[in-house]
């Protein structure tokens, strides 16, 4: 039996050349196609790094403190919520983020330029992308969240509470496209429309994540923005868990599988605050 080196397009592959004289030359050559094309799959693919990214709500709005409708309808962050981002910062300082983005909403923006600016490694540029924006509420958007929610929790046998307190047995996406269908002005995105712009936008922040060479991507969005992600993403791992402001929710990605880590994890807020002290 003879080894034979092929070397092509720089791959260095092995062929293995019976020269038994019985062998017709074309099963050779099929062999040696088979094993090019196999080396060409696999020789110029570059190696996949591992991501991890933090998914952060914004801190306290004015429209949070009013209890009134905020998806595409934007209002700047309180003294509070200032100081929340500011304190998730500082609970966060020592992660190096390779990469950093944002929804192109003002709320979103502003938290994730507090968390950046209280980091202690090298500052990732902010990339603002359209699909981290909260969910469009349509002709619900700054009006007062009960006119939004106390017909969907009374067609559905349940009393309104503004606390939040009764949990209503419907789907993300339920309860997404019934916000669309009785939206006033037909505007609101249904949940085909958000799981569009949300695979699109994870596929971006960990293409470019990758690209950088692997690691952590900070990304700033809103509730139930981020809800929509998971129950796409990690659909039996997410239990519909509360997303709160400036809470942190972890997501790692390998081998094109994401894993849920932490679902609204105030810890880095709370020992934030700690330092402040």
């Amino acid at each position: 039996m003879k080894i034979r080196k092929l070397c092509l397009g720089g791959a260095m592959i092995l062929g293995v050349v019976a020269l038994a004289g019985c062998q017709k030359q074309a099963n050779t050559e099929t062999a040696i196609q088979e094993a090019v094309e196999q080396a060409a799959e696999t020789s110029g693919a570059p190696e996949k790094k591992d991501v991890t990214i933090y998914l952060v709500r914004h801190g306290k709005t004015f429209f949070n403190t009013t209890g009134q409708v905020q998806g595409w309808a934007d209002s700047p962050l309180t003294e509070e919520g200032e100081y929340q981002a500011d304190a998730a910062g500082k609970g966060m300082k020592d992660i190096v983020f390779t990469t950093a983005f944002s929804g192109d909403l003002g709320r979103q923006r502003a938290t994730a330029k507090h968390i950046l600016a209280q980091n202690q490694g090298d500052i990732p540029e902010l990339q603002e992308v359209i699909g981290l924006r909260e969910e469009f509420y349509g002709g619900f958007e700054g009006k007062p969240d009960e006119e939004l929610w106390r017909p969907i929790y009374e067609a559905n046998g349940a009393s309104y509470d503004e606390k939040g307190s009764t949990y209503l047995e419907l789907s993300k996406k339920e309860k997404v496209d019934t916000i669309a269908a009785i939206d006033p002005l037909h505007m609101a995105e249904t949940y085909d429309d958000i799981s569009k712009r949300s695979i699109e936008v994870m596929d971006t922040i960990v293409k470019a994540t990758q690209e950088a060479g692997g690691g952590n991507a900070l990304a700033v969005s809103s509730g139930d923005e981020i809800a929509t992600i998971l129950d796409l993403l990690v659909p039996e791992q997410y239990q519909g868990e509360r997303i709160a402001n400036c809470s942190v929710t972890v997501l790692t990605y390998k081998d094109g599988l994401y894993e849920l880590k932490a679902c609204g994890d105030v810890s880095y807020m709370q020992a934030g605050e700690e330092r402040n002290k």
